[in-house]
């Protein structure tokens, strides 16, 4: 190995779990959804056969991509690395990270490369909003915890008031009761008092931090916090867009089919050029009990019997046998306004209903807004909206009704190597990359249905099932999707799929099975993210780098680092990649982390690791402040496979598990990555 190469540790060898996780974490968090057959029992094809309509239409997609100009990129004004939704903040190449790699390990902490330094911003159960008490792990309630931090933290956002004052969002996902309560046996034996603390900490929170001097270091604010939030499984929620007031959504609680209780399952997440957040409901069906076994139940995953938690023990709403409508009620992109604590959130039903992962946006060359988004399911899709109305800089108003009407596409991508060079092994076709190119295939606007069988509503409800009769792509769980701020591509995160055999293989999912997952970058016909064909590749084939089934987009894997299950993506100023892992422990034996790579230049393809996260945690996150000096970073559920009586982790404060926040900084006070 060159003297300049990272050194690696062996990698240990442990038998995979599902998709990479541990036990624990596929049973709570989507409840054993890769212990079950997959949804999608379409027979849609897969595409790695139809190359030579691929490589026709591949070729003039990157001739209209060599022309575009920077100008055209119209990305988030809110995307860390831009002063202005319209422009890059700084022309390529860009600037290589410098930091030494972090070494793989199974330790019990955030570990990060010397000349950096971290601080725990907020932990499961700290006091949000005024009155709240203190922790108290032996005494706890719903009523405190709907004033508390809650669990299992996962997107983060943030939105810088000034220099020194900003809001932190973040998601709750989901939470484990074995570590959250003394004694907790399982949900038949769960008292009344425990399902509701639970149920009060899903949902999301927001924090008023301000900066501790003038280094990256952010705290939870002293003063009045007046933004401060929280929002739980029964905060009152409005339903939006074409689908609000449908039959499907009526139940007897509310018959006009416009107001949902709370937001459940919220993973990944954006932000909007006009200052909101948007966070994305995703394994919402294992919190419903007896589901009705029809074709739309089963596409969604909607079991038949009791619920893992059995909140329909005291929840009838959680009852389909009652309540046959409520679960059509979840699985949307909520939008969360920060600066105004009193306003409802909003389920936009425009977005479509499936189990979100992420939805992150930019401005088409119009003014446009464009939502890119994941379903994260074996063999599910990448969907797109297109707003009717252009954003207009300055009119909140006038923005904040943008999610409401437009166009909600699903992906169909093709190959352009002959379906004999995708064997399944991750070797390289003969043209030395995996490519194509896609088109986006329009469902519904907010008037018309171009799904034959499907009205306007029925698409926006049942997604899935409209997409699976368009002849979409299926693909290896997509999560996050993120654009570059100094080119305008867009990435995906393909976290894994082991169920995908070796004859199921086509170009955009190339590895059967698919233990370790990819990352797909898209490039737009022309840049406009409006359009509706784009070409894509695929720069990084996860894994350990000394496997032949791996890729790093050509760069000499003797000087990378082991990653694998990608799942949540981010961008510094400099346009270089960060990606957060879910399930490296199951798949590689060493614990997740935020890696960062290049994607442009000659350095394309050099992974680094930034951090690790401590034992049984997902690394999740990740932002980079707009001035580049400041990582956050929540891991969350550490120690997910122990119990409250005996602990597999007892990060951070070294007696029992708390899901949380991290920041992280230069010493020096460099950008991140230096």
């Amino acid at each position: 190995m060159p003297e300049s190469a990272p050194r690696r540790r062996p990698l240990p060898l442990i038998g995979q779990v599902g998709g990479g996780r541990s036990r624990a974490t596929c049973r709570l968090r989507c409840g054993d959804a890769c212990f079950h057959p997959a949804p999608n029992t379409s027979d849609n094809p897969y595409f790695g056969d139809v190359f030579a309509t691929a490589l026709s239409r591949r070729t003039a997609l990157r001739a209209g991509a060599v022309t575009a100009g920077a100008g055209a990129l119209g990305l988030s004004a809110l995307n860390p690395a831009m002063a202005d939704p319209r422009g890059p903040s700084r022309p390529h190449p860009s600037p290589r990270p410098t930091f030494k790699s972090v070494q793989p390990n199974t330790d019990d902490k955030v570990t990060i490369p010397n000349g950096y330094d971290q601080h725990v911003v907020i932990r499961w159960g700290d006091p949000v909003l005024p009155g709240a008490p203190e922790f108290d792990v032996h005494h706890q309630s719903p009523e405190a915890q709907a004033r508390q931090f809650g669990y299992n933290c996962d997107y983060v956002g943030f939105h810088q008031l000034d220099d020194d004052h900003a809001l932190l969002w973040v998601n709750h996902e989901y939470t484990n009761e074995d570590l959250m309560f003394p004694g907790y046996t399982d949900g038949d034996s769960a008292t009344e008092e425990q399902v509701r603390t639970a149920m009060a900490a899903h949902g999301g929170s927001i924090v008023e931090l301000e900066r501790d001097g003038r280094t990256g270091k952010w705290v939870v604010s002293k003063g009045e916090r007046a933004f401060n939030r929280r929002i739980t499984a029964d905060t009152p929620i409005r339903l939006t867009g074409p689908a609000a007031g449908h039959e499907l959504l009526r139940t007897d609680e509310d018959p006009g089919g416009t107001l949902v209780r709370g937001m459940l399952n919220n993973c990944a997440g954006g932000m909007t050029p006009w200052g909101t957040f948007l966070t994305a409901e995703e394994n919402f069906n294992q919190y419903f009990a007896n589901g009705s076994g029809s074709a739309e139940a089963r596409r969604y995953g909607l079991g038949t019997g009791s619920s893992g938690r059995r909140w329909e023990r005291f929840e009838k709403r959680f009852d389909l046998a009652e309540n046959p409508n409520e679960a059509n009620r979840f699985g949307y992109i909520v939008e969360i306004d920060p600066l105004d604590p009193g306003s409802e959130p909003r389920k936009h039903t425009m977005l479509g209903r499936f189990k979100h992962e992420g939805a992150n946006s930019r401005l088409a060359e119009d003014g446009r807004v464009v939502v890119y988004m994941g379903d994260d399911e074996r063999f599910d899709y990448m969907y797109k909206f297109v707003s009717a109305k252009k954003y207009v800089e300055g009119s909140r108003r006038h923005n904040l009704t943008l999610l409401d009407s437009g166009t909600l596409y699903v992906a169909r991508l093709s190959g352009d190597s002959p379906a004999g060079e995708i064997d399944g092994s991750g070797a390289l076709p003969a043209d030395g990359e995996f490519d194509g190119s896609g088109e986006w295939i329009a469902l519904c606007t907010d008037t018309e249905s171009f799904v034959d069988g499907f009205g306007v509503a029925e698409v926006l409800v049942h997604t899935r099932l409209a997409a699976d009769t368009v002849g979409a792509t299926k693909m290896d769980r997509p999560e996050d999707f993120e654009c570059s701020p100094v080119t305008g591509k867009v990435y995906c995160a393909l976290t894994n799929n082991s169920a995908r055999e070796p004859g199921q293989t086509d170009e955009p999912n190339p590895r059967g099975p698919n233990r370790y997952g990819h990352i797909l970058e898209i490039v737009e016909e022309g840049s406009d993210a409006a359009a509706t064909a784009f070409s894509w590749s695929v720069p990084l084939v996860c894994g350990n780098p000394e496997d032949a089934d791996t890729y790093y987009a050509g760069f000499d894997k003797s000087k990378v680092m082991p990653i694998s299950c990608p799942d949540n993506l981010s961008f510094d100023k400099d346009g270089n990649l960060w990606i957060s892992t879910d399930g490296q422990p199951g798949s590689l034996g060493i614990n997740d982390g935020l890696h960062v790579m290049p994607v442009e230049g000659r350095f394309r393809g050099e992974l680094k690791t930034f951090a690790t996260v401590p034992v049984g945690a997902e690394a999740c996150g990740p932002f980079i402040t707009e001035d580049g000096r400041t990582v956050f970073l929540a891991p969350q559920h550490p120690g997910d496979d122990g119990s409250f009586e005996e602990p597999t982790s007892t990060w951070p404060d070294g007696d029992m598990p708390r899901p949380s926040v991290v920041c992280i900084w230069h010493k020096g006070g460099r950008e991140v990555g230096r």
